[in-house]
C-alpha cells in the first residue's frame, strides 16, 4: 500500500502549485470577497489544462483522473482558496453529469465554452419543500407535442446569478422513476431568475421560476428513470465538494501555523505555548485523517464509479475537519484570523457551508450507518 503520490503526481502537483504562485496568488484576498464568478481565472485554467481534466480527450477535456482534479484543487487552494471553486466547477460540478449524458448535439452547444471558461453552469435541484429529500421535489416537465413545459422553482442553486444554462432536475412523472433533468437557458420564455441573495461565504444565488417555460425534446438530458444515474454523477460532486472542505481547513492551518512561529506574547512565541501546540496536533490528526479518506474515495472512483460509503465517510471527516481547522485557526490567531484582512475567517465560512451543501452530515451519517448495517433506514415515518 503506498501512501505516497507517484512521480507523475507528483509533477502535477509542482506544476499547478507553479501556475498558483505565478498567477493566482496576487489578488487572492480580493478574490475572497467579490461574489462574480472569476471568469478571468476560468480562462487561465483553461488555458493551463486544469478545466475539464477528468473528462475524455473526444470531449475537449483531459482524460485524467478525479485524483488529479483532487491534486489540482489542492494545490490551487494552498494559494488561492476562492480559485479552487473553478476547479470544482470544471471537474466535479453538474459539468461532469453533463459530460457524461449529454447528447453530441448538447455536447457541440453547451461543452466547448464551459470548458474555455467563458460560461457556467448552475445546478437547479433544491426546492422550497425539497432539500435533503430531493425526490420530494414538485417542478414538473410535462410533455407538450414535440416539447416539454416546466413548471416549478428552485432555490440556493450556487452560480445562478450569471450562469447561461441551468441543469434543473424535473419530475416528468410520478415517484422516483418519475424523475430526470432537462437543459434551460438563460433567457428562455417562462423562464425567470430571482434577484440576488447572498451565502454567509459571501456568494450569490437566485431563486429560479419556471411557469409555462416551453423547452425543446432535444433540452431532456436524462428522462424518467434518470434520477440514479444524476444521483452517481453527484457523488462525484461530492468529492470536489469533499477535496475544498480539507483543503480550505489546510489553507487556514498553514496560515496559522506561520503566524504562530512569529507572533511574540509573553516574551516568546505563540508556538512554545503548550495550550496551543495541542490545537495543531489535533488539527494535524484530523486533517491527516480526513485526507487519507479523501485520497481512497477518490482512487476507488477512478475504477469505477464511486462509492457511496467512501463518498459519505469522506465527506463528513473533510467538511468537519476542514471547518475545525478553520474554526481554531481564526481562535489562534485573534483579531487578526477575525479580520477580513485575512483569509483565515473566509476559509472558517466557506467550510462551514460545505457541512451543508452537497449532502448534510446528518444525511451523510445515516448513510454510513446504511452501509454498516447493510439495510435501508428510510427517514420517512411508517405509513
Amino acid at each position: 500500500m503506498n501512501f505516497e503520490f507517484n512521480d507523475e503526481q507528483k509533477l502535477f502537483a509542482e506544476q499547478v502549485r507553479r501556475f498558483a504562485q505565478q498567477h493566482l496568488a496576487d489578488g487572492a484576498l480580493e478574490r475572497a470577497h467579490d461574489p462574480a464568478f472569476p471568469f478571468d481565472v476560468a480562462r487561465l485554467m483553461a488555458e493551463q489544462g486544469l478545466m475539464g481534466i477528468t473528462l475524455p480527450a473526444e470531449d475537449g477535456g483531459q482524460g485524467g483522473t478525479l485524483m488529479d482534479a483532487v491534486i489540482a484543487i489542492e494545490q490551487v487552494a494552498a494559494v488561492c482558496p476562492r480559485s479552487a471553486d473553478v476547479v470544482q466547477f470544471g471537474n466535479f460540478g453538474p459539468i461532469r453529469t453533463f459530460a457524461e449524458y449529454a447528447s453530441p448535439a448538447q455536447k457541440k452547444r453547451w461543452l466547448g465554452e464551459l470548458l474555455a471558461g467563458r460560461m457556467v453552469m448552475s445546478l437547479g435541484m433544491t426546492e422550497p419543500d425539497a432539500g435533503s429529500a430531493v425526490t420530494d421535489l414538485k417542478t414538473s416537465a410535462r410533455a407538450d407535442g414535440g416539447d416539454y413545459v416546466i413548471d416549478g422553482s428552485k432555490v440556493f442553486s450556487t452560480f445562478s446569478a450569471e450562469a447561461r444554462v441551468f441543469l434543473v432536475y424535473v419530475r416528468f412523472g410520478p415517484g422516483l422513476d418519475g424523475i430526470g433533468s432537462v437543459l434551460i437557458e438563460r433567457g428562455t420564455p417562462g423562464f425567470e431568475i430571482g434577484k440576488p441573495s447572498a451565502f454567509m461565504s459571501g456568494e450569490e444565488w437566485c431563486e429560479l421560476y419556471f411557469a409555462d417555460c416551453r423547452i425543446a425534446a432535444e433540452n431532456v438530458l436524462l428522462g424518467s428513470g434518470g434520477f440514479k444515474k444524476q444521483m452517481a454523477g453527484f457523488n462525484v460532486e461530492r468529492i470536489g465538494n469533499t477535496a475544498r472542505s480539507l483543503a480550505c481547513g489546510r489553507y487556514a492551518f498553514n496560515a496559522a501555523r506561520a503566524y504562530a512561529a512569529t507572533r511574540r506574547q509573553f516574551g516568546r512565541p505563540l508556538s512554545e505555548f503548550q495550550g496551543l501546540q495541542w490545537k495543531f496536533a489535533d488539527m494535524a490528526v484530523k486533517l491527516d485523517g480526513a485526507q487519507l479518506l479523501l485520497y481512497r474515495a477518490a482512487a476507488n472512483a477512478d475504477r469505477g464509479l464511486p462509492s457511496a460509503y467512501e463518498t459519505a465517510i469522506a465527506k463528513a471527516a473533510c467538511n468537519q475537519a476542514g471547518f475545525e481547522a478553520a474554526s481554531e485557526a481564526v481562535q489562534i490567531m485573534g483579531a487578526l484570523g477575525y479580520s477580513r484582512e485575512t483569509l483565515v475567517e473566509y476559509c472558517m465560512r466557506r467550510t462551514r457551508g460545505w457541512m451543508i451543501a452537497g449532502g448534510s452530515i446528518e444525511m451523510l451519517k445515516n448513510r454510513i450507518a446504511e452501509h454498516i448495517f447493510e439495510r435501508r433506514f428510510d427517514q420517512r415515518p411508517p405509513r
